[in-house]
């Protein structure tokens, strides 16, 4: 069974201020980060990366840098993360059978993480990772507070994601036809009826989004660093 990854990256940034996938974290893109796993992960077959048109020769020049263990494309993006998301579809082998999909500004991803996705996505339409709220959730309507939500119900969705292909398709043409916008490629599988099952994810896995993030993730990537070189040193 072929596993293909899509790593979209096309997007403008506006929450950051820029596009923080390409803000250098340790020496490196962030998008660089983010990709190393799969590179490494033995159940990714080919990675597509996805990014805008014009910064499609600048990513390939950069990936020249990579140990390279596998086929990777670097493709043109569209106006929505959907869009996207079908353009990487559409350069993937055509014999995959399932596809994993990351955000790109996710550095903190691991190989095990990305394979509990795709061993859990056998069983299901799709397997996204995702970590239980642990704070009290309100619903409000202009700053008055409606009603509280039962946490334990409440996942916070993570990347990777992964699918079964064809499925993965079918939601996409939907949500063309009926005008449907996801905030993630969950979203327009469940809007089919799709089963997705939720994997258990990890609190390192966040998304950098504000400044906080970067913060966060700076504070994070010296963490284990400064690990790796005292492991190194008792070697």
């Amino acid at each position: 069974m072929k596993v293909s990854a899509i790593i979209p990256a096309a997007g403008s940034g506006q929450r950051f201020g820029e596009a923080k996938q390409y803000k250098k974290l340790g020496g490196h893109p962030v998008f660089f980060h983010a990709l190393a796993p799969f590179m490494k992960c033995s159940k990714i077959d080919e990675v597509v990366i996805v990014v805008s048109d014009r910064d499609i020769e600048r990513i390939k020049h950069q990936i020249l840098s990579l140990s390279i263990n596998k086929p990777i494309q670097v493709v043109a993006g569209g106006d929505k993360r959907q869009d996207s998301v079908k353009n990487g579809l559409n350069a993937i082998n055509p014999t995959s059978t399932l596809v994993c999909i990351h955000d790109a500004a996710r550095p903190f991803v691991t190989e095990e993480l990305i394979e509990r996705s795709i061993v859990e996505c056998h069983n299901y339409d799709g397997a996204i990772l995702g970590i239980q709220s642990t704070d009290t959730l309100k619903i409000a309507e202009k700053k008055l507070v409606k009603s509280t939500i039962n946490r334990d119900l409440v996942w916070l969705a993570q990347t990777p994601q992964t699918f079964k292909k064809q499925k993965l398709i079918d939601a996409l043409v939907n949500a063309q036809s009926e005008c449907l916008v996801g905030t993630d490629e969950s979203a327009l599988m469940e809007a089919m009826g799709f089963a997705i099952t939720i994997v258990e994810g990890h609190p390192n896995n966040f998304k950098i989004t504000t400044r906080d993030d970067w913060e966060r993730a700076e504070l994070l990537f010296g963490l284990k660093q400064n690990i790796e070189i005292g492991d190194a040193n008792e070697v």
